[in-house]
């Protein structure tokens, strides 16, 4: 009797001395050691790839996209879009937080919609002829053939921060008139934070819209 009580006692006492030391090895050393080589290794991505403005704010994710919106207004359902910023991707296939009523949380998701699907075809000629709408002006009229396939669908998470330079190009004259700017500005906004291919050949050109709104914001607060 005394042998099987001690020999249990021994045993306890071994597991527990084994899951104190996994636990300050898997549970603290660990996680301490992964975190402080990713801040010195890969300081940005480590603390979420933020964006900052000019005055130093941070203003977003460069891995996440975000909407220009006009403030909601009485009857809307939705809120019309901010023409004056550069638009990203449509983001048809997040749903809506009914989980947490206290904070917006925006929800990664597809729309899951095959191709010949009645209402994604029904989103894809509303969103275009929008796209046609709200970037043609006066001087400059968009055409059919002109929206990329991007203007009009959302990605896969519903929230790709990045637009292809076409999308980018055919919203330059939209931009130049709602801000009061020649086109060759808004135009070389575009130019200039347009991202070739990862290594020159991975992926194709693309350009962060955050990115793209931030450096407008700077070259109308120059006047």
């Amino acid at each position: 009797m005394n042998n099987t009580v001690g020999n249990t006692g021994r045993v306890l006492g071994a597991g527990l001395r084994a899951l104190l030391v996994l636990t300050l090895v898997c549970g603290v050393l660990y996680p301490l050691a992964v975190t402080g080589i990713a801040q010195l290794a890969f300081p940005g991505a480590a603390n979420g790839s933020e964006i900052k403005d000019a005055s130093g704010k941070v203003v977003g994710s460069a891995l996440i996209g975000q909407r220009y919106d006009l403030p909601l207004q009485d009857g809307e359902e939705t809120p019309a879009l901010d023409l004056r910023w550069f638009q990203p991707r449509p983001s048809n296939g997040l749903g809506t937080n009914s989980v947490n009523t206290q904070y917006s949380i925006t929800l990664s998701g597809a729309t899951n919609r095959a191709g010949d699907n009645a209402d994604l075809i029904q989103w894809v000629k509303d969103a275009k002829a929008a796209v046609i709408k709200d970037n043609s002006t006066a001087s400059y009229t968009v055409k059919p053939s002109d929206v990329p396939a991007e203007a009009v669908t959302s990605s896969g998470s519903g929230l790709d921060p990045h637009i292809s330079p076409a999308y980018a190009k055919l919203q330059v004259h939209r931009v130049a008139e709602k801000n009061h700017l020649t086109v060759a500005q808004v135009d070389r906004l575009v130019a200039d934070h347009t991202d070739d291919r990862i290594l020159g050949f991975i992926g194709e050109p693309r350009v962060n819209v955050l990115q793209l709104n931030i450096a407008l914001k700077d070259l109308l607060a120059k006047g």
